[in-house]
């Protein structure tokens, strides 16, 4: 079956999707030959994108995530919008994804599941009191409350468990849904990977640039750009 038969096929539909949703917006990946861990810094991403690191080296992590994780003029592509008209029409019921960008909600979504939080949310670790993502980008060093605390972006670092609720929920749409399509992820981050044990549905679909572990295991796989593949995809009312 072709893409456009399995969706006219579907009355629920949830996308999975990884890095390579937001590399056509101009957002780097980590893990491709051109992203972020094959680049030369002092430490390796992993090590700077942790809890450890963030409470010991903070500056030193803010250096990084200012330059390289905060991409704030970038803009949906065809992926994100064509998903955003899918959940409009009714046929998508949540968006689930490991991107911190804020894209698909930027496109129109509604339903996002965000798997490792998102940019666009700071924080106060003493107050709580909230801070705009450009209060981070124009402060230098740490950045800190009037209280005193420390601001710390609403992403999921390394050593950090997911959101409880967001799992859960995440779940519960993968349980129910009669199509997972997942794009554009190497599916190797746990447990974000796990997650697709969870479905029961009739089509498994995957989109992705480069071959997967789970390849041989799904009814369709396309290696595309995950924009390009559901640009081409028709919502009939």
């Amino acid at each position: 079956m072709t893409l456009q038969e399995i969706i006219d096929d579907s009355q629920r539909i949830v996308f999975f999707g990884g890095a390579g949703v937001s590399t056509e917006s101009g957002i780097p990946d980590f893990r491709s030959v051109d992203g972020l861990y094959n680049q030369k810094y002092d430490y390796s991403p992993e090590e700077i994108l942790s809890h450890t690191f963030f409470m010991k080296k903070t500056d030193e992590f803010y250096k990084f995530y200012r330059d390289k994780m905060l991409c704030l003029d970038a803009k949906p592509n065809k992926a994100h919008l064509k998903l955003a008209e899918l959940e409009k029409a009714g046929k998508l019921t949540a968006v689930v994804t490991q991107n911190i960008d804020g894209l698909h909600q930027a496109a129109g979504s509604k339903k996002v599941l965000e798997l490792h939080g998102s940019v666009l949310r700071n924080y106060c670790m003493q107050c709580g009191a909230p801070f705009k993502t450009t209060d981070i980008l124009n402060s230098e060093g740490t950045p800190r409350c009037s209280c005193g605390g420390i601001i710390k972006p609403d992403v999921v670092l390394y050593e950090e468990g997911l959101d409880s609720y967001t799992m859960s929920e995440t779940i519960r749409e993968i349980e129910s849904c009669d199509t997972l399509i997942i794009a554009g992820t190497s599916l190797t981050v746990y447990p974000a990977a796990g997650l697709v044990r969870y479905f029961r549905g009739k089509y498994l679909v995957l989109i992705n640039r480069d071959p997967t572990p789970m390849d041989d295991s799904c009814d369709l796989v396309i290696h595309d750009k995950v924009g390009e593949v559901l640009d081409g995809i028709v919502i009939h009312n």
